[in-house]
């Protein structure tokens, strides 16, 4: 996986940078922001993305590999949430 990665750079982005978005979205979110702070926002998640890809393309470290770990976990815990908020309406 670390070679077809680093044989499509670009996909590699926008993978780190949806996948940093979603989970920012879902965590750390607590309220809609005004346009100009959320436009930053994106901005320097796009920048944190840029490192991260540097960290997985140049260094090798599996970045990406970790952050669908991270995003498997995520829906593993949503879904254990909705069970249970199932279980006590009935």
């Amino acid at each position: 996986m670390q070679e077809w990665l680093a044989a499509h750079p670009w996909i590699t982005l926008i993978y780190l940078f949806a996948v940093l978005m979603f989970v920012y979205n879902r965590v750390f979110r607590t309220r809609k922001l005004p346009i100009l702070k959320e436009a930053l926002l994106c901005l320097f998640m796009a920048i944190g993305a840029g490192i991260l890809c540097l960290f997985q393309l140049d260094l090798g470290l599996p970045i990406a590999q970790c952050m669908t770990v991270a995003l498997v976990l995520m829906v593993l815990v949503q879904i254990r949430y909705w069970v249970e908020r199932r279980a006590q309406k009935s």
